[in-house]
């Protein structure tokens, strides 16, 4: 069975420091440590420590092999998004990024799926490289963060962005990032705990009651961690919506519960029945594998936990293959 999975990260072996490149900010770069570690700086301060499976492919390949996954659908970690810095160096950044990742997908054609990174915070500069990625580079999605710069996603400034996607058939792969109340609750691992799933319900309420999703229906979207907590407030929201539609239902009428189905999701719930309240409303078919590969917070048994469930085999075919396939638009023969 071809096995893939729809969510992991990696970088390229070496960067620039692109703090001293551009003469501002606190840009992620490596540095080389001892072998088969590498330190990201941010800036001139250490952020962590990251080991060779963050960027050797062939490494990569063996980890996954040891549990018969065959292909990784690549993309950077959200940290190096920079939305935050002049839009010209965040578009020089992410062709940096984006070629390396292409040129990964050119090497190992059976093995990696690329996902590129645009400047979100302009969309003149960010569709400029969507049309790169797509006619240059053979990149069939991207990976955006679940705010910018603190702007909800169903601003309007971002409405272009989304347009072109549907139109050149990008699909999209929406990351938390930049946690809302990160320095509040930094204590306990609070933000990657509670604020990563609260971001990516803020993501998806956004596309959903800015009316995002329903003027682009075709758009291809998938929401990572599961979904983080939309789907299992799913009541809540869609009870919001019927007692305060002077709030909530103001530039979309429509029901939120009516969106389920017409996005995906990865699987990376940790709780076999979350798993399977999400396979009920969503369907197996718009549910992926995913791990957030080489990351601890990951699912690093690579589905393990859903093998061994008694999950129907045909929606485990789905999760594990065809779901992705369908999200990205590819040909399982291609891997096969």
């Amino acid at each position: 069975m071809l096995k893939i999975d729809a969510h992991t990260h990696i970088l390229p072996p070496e960067m620039p420091n692109w703090t001293e490149k551009f003469g501002y900010g606190d840009f992620i770069w490596l540095k080389q440590a001892k072998p088969g570690y590498a330190d990201m700086m941010k800036g001139g301060k250490f952020f962590r420590t990251i080991e060779e499976n963050c960027w050797d492919p062939k490494v990569r390949i063996d980890e996954y092999a040891a549990f018969n996954t065959n292909v990784q659908v690549v993309c950077t970690i959200p940290v190096m998004f920079s939305y935050w810095a002049k839009a010209q160096d965040t578009l020089d950044l992410s062709r940096f990024l984006n070629d390396h990742i292409a040129q990964l997908q050119a090497d190992y054609p059976k093995e990696y799926i690329g996902l590129g990174t645009i400047p979100m915070q302009d969309a003149d500069l960010a569709i400029q490289e969507l049309h790169r990625l797509k006619n240059e580079l053979n990149i069939k999605g991207i990976q955006i963060g679940s705010n910018i710069n603190d702007l909800n996603l169903s601003d309007p400034k971002f409405f272009p962005i989304f347009q072109a996607c549907d139109e050149l058939d990008i699909a999209i792969m929406i990351h938390p990032w930049d946690m809302m109340g990160f320095h509040s609750m930094e204590k306990y691992w609070l933000p990657w705990l509670v604020g990563m799933p609260a971001e990516t319900s803020r993501a998806m309420c956004s596309l959903i009651f800015g009316g995002v999703m329903e003027r682009l229906p075709n758009l291809r979207i998938l929401l990572s961690h599961a979904g983080g907590a939309f789907i299992p407030t799913i009541g809540r929201i869609e009870h919001g919506y019927n007692c305060r539609p002077d709030l909530v239902a103001v530039d979309n009428k429509r029901n939120p519960r009516e969106y389920l189905g017409k996005f995906w999701t990865d699987c990376i719930t940790h709780d076999i029945d979350l798993l399977k309240y999400i396979l009920k409303v969503q369907g197996s078919n718009k549910v992926c594998l995913g791990t957030d590969y080489p990351f601890p917070l990951g699912d690093l048994e690579f589905g393990k936990f859903i093998e061994d469930s008694d999950i129907p085999q045909k929606d485990i075919d789905n999760m594990f293959c065809d779901s992705t396939l369908n999200w990205l638009k590819l040909d399982k023969a291609d891997f096969i």
